[in-house]
């Protein structure tokens, strides 16, 4: 059983995949830190509140459904954790279905009471 902050933790991965899947960039702008960064294929990059908000109104693809699994969380201290995984995205890119498997991670700070994502890491 997932102690408390583990499960809040998990809790806000979960709503921060629903707020990119509903181009929710309120909520995934309040789940993010100042300063949060994004690596993948393309490199890290810096996101901020006004790159995030460019990135949901015009990305080409549209998050139909996700799901997670094999969910590990570290807490590596009282206010810096990671959480990793494994996702199953179901996406539409261009008008074509795509079904994606990956490994990524979030790097959660507790800043003011608050957990914020820092850094997510797509593999």
């Amino acid at each position: 059983m997932m102690r408390t902050i583990e499960t809040e933790l998990v809790n806000l991965e979960k709503m921060y995949w629903t707020a990119i899947q509903e181009k929710d960039a309120v909520v995934a702008l309040q789940l993010s830190h100042d300063r949060c960064v994004v690596t993948g294929a393309q490199g890290a990059t810096p996101i901020d509140a006004g790159t995030f908000r460019e990135i949901m109104d015009t990305a080409p693809w549209m998050l139909d459904d996700f799901e997670l699994s094999d969910v590990q969380v570290s807490l590596v201290s009282e206010d810096v954790a990671i959480v990793a995984y494994r996702v199953k995205e179901s996406l539409i890119v261009e008008g074509r279905p795509l079904s994606v498997e990956a490994a990524d991670s979030s790097t959660w700070i507790r800043s003011n009471g608050r957990w914020l994502c820092a850094h997510h890491a797509m593999a």
